[in-house]
């Protein structure tokens, strides 16, 4: 079997994809593409010849970075039931880099939670390791994925203030950039917002550059 080495550029963003997340969302999506990485998630995989479960072991696999949110954990207000595929894939990525061979053993994971200790009343295995709090704020998501982008990479990075500025004037273009698509500001699936974030740092120097 072919060794498979991770990109150390791709960030594996591990989170809910629920209506009220979304900002979060989109915050990580845009920091990690503001920093020169490149954001994988279960959202950018529509083969119908291939298992969920086998789309997110390759991701996984590819991913030399990974930021993994474990803030839902409410009951589900239809099955009244718990989300459990966040924990999950934390636990895979952690598998790998505990069990995989050199390239896999690299790995490097932020865990974010909307409080630092909230684990411990329903994750307590990971006793020891540092949760980053971001309280339900988009903005200190953002903050948290840039400053551990750069600790983690070693590369020199923009400052967190300075992403957030330049995260703000995004998302004052942003109604317009979708309705050039024809998509609510709002419901810009996954691969196209990614394609719009990449665009407009390209093409929006001085909104850039004035941030």
């Amino acid at each position: 079997m072919p060794v498979v080495q991770t990109s150390t550029d791709d960030v594996f963003i591990n989170c809910p994809f629920d209506d009220a997340f979304a900002p979060t969302f989109r915050a990580l999506i845009f920091a990690i593409l503001v920093c020169g990485f490149r954001p994988r998630s279960a959202r950018e995989l529509d083969d119908g010849g291939q298992t969920r479960i086998d789309k997110i072991f390759a991701l996984i696999e590819q991913c030399r970075y990974g930021i993994h949110d474990l803030s839902r954990t409410e009951l589900d207000a239809v099955n009244n039931l718990p989300r459990f595929n966040m924990p999950l894939e934390l636990g895979l990525f952690l598998g790998a880099k505990r069990y995989g061979g050199q390239h896999q053993k690299v790995k490097r994971i932020l865990i974010l939670d909307v409080e630092q200790f909230r684990y411990q009343r329903f994750i307590s295995d990971l006793a020891g390791m540092d949760i980053h709090e971001h309280g339900g704020d988009p903005t200190r998501a953002l903050r948290e994925a840039r400053d551990w982008l750069a600790n983690v990479s070693r590369r020199e990075l923009p400052s967190a203030d300075r992403v957030q500025r330049v995260y703000k004037a995004f998302l004052a273009d942003l109604p317009d950039l979708a309705a050039v698509l024809g998509f609510h500001p709002d419901r810009i699936p996954y691969v196209d917002f990614e394609r719009v974030v990449g665009r407009w740092l390209i093409e929006a120097p001085a909104a850039i550059g004035a941030a």
